[in-house]
């Protein structure tokens, strides 16, 4: 609750004056905490700032935070031992840990700022289009945010009005509580938000409010409700998963339709993607875009995490790889989130070569010497025989291109353009990214049907992804919770906020133990939740701030 006192006391301090009229301030002609939410551009840019704040938490804050969502799950492990990336899960996950309390504060900030437009909108001079416009998207974004908070944490305080005076006597309402809020504000979100042929490129829309609701509802164990929000974005005539070639490098090979779904600018519906829901924008050299083309600051830096570390590949003493260069060798990757062997491997046994997600050009596992002063120049080393003696626990693995953009990075990250190297300043992922995409839509209903008991249905669901590609279907009496995870992985891989779907379901501690032998030593069952921050408890000196169980 910090940041929510922070703000209030910030906010009395400054509208604290003299009874004495003649000193008494009256703003008229410039922005202030009086007058800055009472028209339509003042909540406004209130608004703009939750869609920076989303973008911030899951994507661009630092190199560190935004990668918590993957880390310390079945998907990656830390190539180069660090607590800041879940290595020391003791560490990690200590109430007094910067990471919890970082997410804690972010997430809590999204919610305070939501609540201040929520409660001055219905006051301020504007229409009541206006307000409906305004009051849609901030309930999105507190629904928002306390989806991530009762994922995490499990039952939170919920705060659902502007706080006006410091307070130190927050309690945890209970999940259920929170999950119903949270449907709530969806509902109203989707009933307001503006269809989605209609919102821009980056801004909510109707359908992207239903894909979340379905969500939620899982959450709160409606599976019929799930159902029928997935429905309405599935059966929404403007929406479809892609099944043919499009956008900026349609023409190329080797590619695909599940390829040109990550290519630089193919993320948004301009490119004539039908699948999108949501997609964050980073426009590079543009104020406020967050990217820059001579740097990775401000950027995602998935490249820098995922990609290997192919710089420190020596054959007989020899680097048969020229690095960092922009090519399926993985630009700057400095080989951090490292793939689990269930991801790159077990969980392809049966399509192992007809799936086009595991296709070399989308799950790279054949690399070409590239180094013309190399006698390997041209040879072609694989993941699945390595050479001896090259470390593949950060500088040789398989990894998702959809993290890079292979021949397609920013001028200005060019070393030398014709040979195609980089420079050190590089390590991002230069395009859109989204945060809900159709086909997630269809594992979501899958779920849902399979909790109904109907696994006919739920495996029609899975099979519309898996047919677009080019997999084999799968056999209702095959489907359960894990094939459902295996799919997504599959499907979204490290695109996908990990972390959130395992620990909707209280699965993060399973599957870890499972399939993640880097972390099986250290994961306990309490993890399934994190702990509240400590510092958060002991400033709420008014009411107990119950910690969870275990820490």
């Amino acid at each position: 609750m910090r940041k929510i006192i922070l703000i209030v006391s910030t906010i009395l301090l400054a509208t604290t004056s003299c009874n004495d009229d003649f000193l008494e301030e009256k703003p008229l002609d410039f922005l202030s905490n009086v007058n800055a939410y009472d028209t339509y551009e003042g909540l406004n840019a209130t608004v703009n700032n939750l869609y920076w704040f989303s973008r911030r938490i899951f994507f661009d804050r630092d190199e560190h935070r935004p990668f918590d969502f993957i880390y310390g799950t079945d998907l990656v492990y830390d190539g180069q031992s660090s607590t800041d990336r879940h290595t020391n899960m003791i560490a990690a996950y200590d109430p007094n840990s910067g990471i919890p309390a970082t997410h804690w504060d972010n997430l809590y900030t999204m919610v305070v700022e939501s609540n201040i437009v929520i409660s001055r909108a219905p006051v301020a001079d504007i229409t009541e289009e206006q307000q409906i416009e305004i009051l849609a998207q901030a309930r999105f974004f507190r629904a928002f945010a306390y989806r991530a908070l009762v994922y995490i944490w499990g039952g939170v305080p919920l705060v659902t009005e502007e706080i006006t005076e410091p307070r130190t006597d927050f309690v945890r309402a209970s999940k259920e509580e929170v999950l119903n809020q949270i449907i709530e504000d969806l509902n109203y979100a989707a009933n307001n938000l503006p269809g989605i042929t209609e919102a821009k490129d980056g801004k909510l829309n109707n359908l992207a409010a239903q894909h979340l609701l379905s969500e939620v509802y899982l959450a709160a164990n409606r599976p019929q409700d799930a159902v029928n929000a997935a429905s309405v974005v599935i059966n929404d005539p403007a929406t479809a998963l892609m099944q043919n070639r499009f956008g900026s490098r349609a023409n190329e090979t080797p590619g695909d339709v599940y390829w040109d779904l990550f290519r630089m600018n193919n993320q948004n519906r301009g490119s004539g993607n039908t699948e999108a829901l949501w997609v964050i924008q980073f426009e590079t050299d543009v104020l406020g875009g967050s990217t820059v083309s001579g740097g990775r600051g401000g950027s995602y830096m998935l490249e820098r995490h995922h990609a290997p570390f192919i710089r420190n590949v020596k054959v007989n003493g020899e680097s048969p790889f020229l690095w960092p260069k922009s090519d399926y060798t993985g630009g700057r990757g400095i080989g951090w989130a490292v793939p689990t062997y269930h991801f790159t491997n077990e969980i392809w046994e049966s399509d192992f070569d007809n799936d086009i997600r595991n296709a070399n050009h989308n799950f790279v596992r054949e690399f070409t010497a590239d180094n013309p002063n190399s006698s390997y120049y041209g040879q072609v080393f694989s993941t699945e025989n390595p050479p001896e003696g090259v470390d593949t626990t950060r500088d040789f693995y398989a990894y998702q291109s959809k993290v890079t953009t292979p021949m397609n990075h920013p001028d200005g990250l060019y070393d030398d353009k014709e040979l195609g190297t980089l420079k050190s300043s590089a390590g991002a992922t230069y395009t859109d990214q989204y945060m809900f995409r159709m086909a997630e839509t269809y594992l979501l209903r899958a779920e849902a049907y399979m909790d109904l008991g109907n696994n006919a249905k739920a495996a029609a669901d899975i099979n519309k992804v898996r047919e677009r590609a080019h997999a084999n279907p799968v056999a209702a009496g095959d489907v359960d919770i894990d094939y459902i995870l295996d799919e997504r992985m599959r499907e979204l891989g490290v695109e996908e906020k990990r972390r959130l779907t395992l620990m909707r379901l209280g699965l993060l501690y399973d599957r870890v133990k499972r399939f993640n032998p880097y972390y099986a030593d250290e994961i306990l069952p309490k993890y399934n939740l994190w702990p509240i921050p400590a510092a958060e408890i002991e400033r709420n000196i008014d009411a107990e701030l119950e910690q969870n169980p275990g820490y």
